[in-house]
């Protein structure tokens, strides 16, 4: 029986040797990454590691402690705007804007956090969409944030080494992807962790048992919009320029799609629904030019409906996926992974 006897055999990196070698061969392949395959993917994957650490941060939020978000588009663009501003106007090095920016990300979280105290359900659900729309006009309308112009990125250098290009970004993009994926790895497995699991499962039950309702959930807010913020002002880099109308509600949904697809209170889960909303983000925003599939959809849009539209089949095909996860497999992508798992350590029995 594998049984766990000591907390650190819980915490530890490593469970086995299968592990470690596994985990080797994906730091050598995403190293080798940018010399097997052309610009446009090294542009994807730092697409995807964004959205990773988006999906890892808010599934701290509604995975691991319950509560419900529809405003991460906002925390997103207080990353983004606050490195840039911090970068253009008070002329701090990047390593230090990007850190400063997540932090006043966390402390927006935090505030909103506290009507978490007494919100659940869509009156939560509620309360966080119209933060993140306030967030989005106020930027709008402010000269000092660029308006509805937006601002441009300015020139990305660390020390000596320029940040340029694509593949440039892509190493400093993956190195911090990691290191957040495993920092959220360990405060799951640490006494906060273990109390944002027991305010998920029963919050009465864990206020008597000692855990602090109030400092908790306004932590969890905090530390989901400090992800959060941290890729907005990563991705402000990779698209080298943004402006209010990026940071919608669209964004917010497919942020949460991809918590709910990979699978609720998984690390990996997030990775994985990560990893497939953002490819097909990127593949059906071009869908009309998909041989056969696109013909098809223009017919069918000119004999019912708008073609303007067409170009949001993504969103429906999300809310689809979505459906199809809850209705099938509610643990997502990570439930698929445990039950084949499951399958090939019973198999041929």
């Amino acid at each position: 029986m594998n049984m766990k006897r000591v907390y650190y055999e819980d915490v530890r990196f490593f469970t086995s040797g299968v592990v470690f070698f596994w985990f080797v061969a994906l730091l050598l392949f995403l190293a080798a990454f940018p010399f097997l395959f052309k610009n446009y993917y090294v542009y994807v994957a730092n697409y995807i590691a964004i959205n990773v650490i988006v999906a890892i941060g808010l599934n701290i939020l509604v995975g691991y402690t319950g509560q419900i978000s529809l405003g991460h588009a906002g925390f997103f663009a207080i990353g983004a705007y606050g490195t840039l501003v911090l970068m253009t106007k008070a002329h701090l090095p990047f390593l230090v804007a990007l850190p400063l920016s997540a932090l006043v990300a966390a402390l927006f979280g935090f505030l909103l956090g506290l009507p978490a105290l007494r919100l659940e359900g869509p009156y939560l659900a509620i309360a966080t969409l119209g933060f993140g729309m306030t967030v989005t006009q106020v930027i709008g309308r402010v000269g000092f944030f660029g308006g509805r112009q937006g601002l441009h990125a300015p020139e990305l250098s660390i020390g000596p080494w320029n940040l340029s290009t694509d593949r440039d970004f892509y190493y400093l993009l993956i190195t911090i992807t990691i290191l957040l994926t495993l920092a959220a790895r360990n405060i799951i497995k640490t006494r906060v962790g273990r109390s944002f699991i027991a305010i998920r499962d029963a919050d009465i039950a864990a206020e008597t048992m000692g855990v602090n309702l109030v400092f908790y959930k306004t932590l969890s807010f905090a530390l989901s919009a400090f992800y959060t913020g941290v890729a907005g002002g990563l991705y402000a880099f990779v698209l080298r320029y943004i402006e209010p109308e990026i940071f919608t509600l669209l964004r917010s949904i497919m942020f949460l799609s991809m918590v709910v697809v990979g699978g609720l209170g998984s690390i990996m889960g997030s990775v994985a629904g990560a990893c497939l909303l953002s490819w097909m983000d990127l593949q059906l925003r071009n869908i009309l030019n998909i041989p056969y599939l696109g013909e098809w959809l223009k017919t069918l849009s000119q004999s019912f409906f708008s073609i303007t539209g067409v170009s949001n089949i993504q969103f429906i095909l999300y809310g689809l996926i979505m459906i199809l996860i809850m209705l099938f497999e509610p643990l997502g992508i990570f439930g698929i992974w445990i039950r084949t798992k499951k399958y090939w350590k019973m198999w041929p029995f």
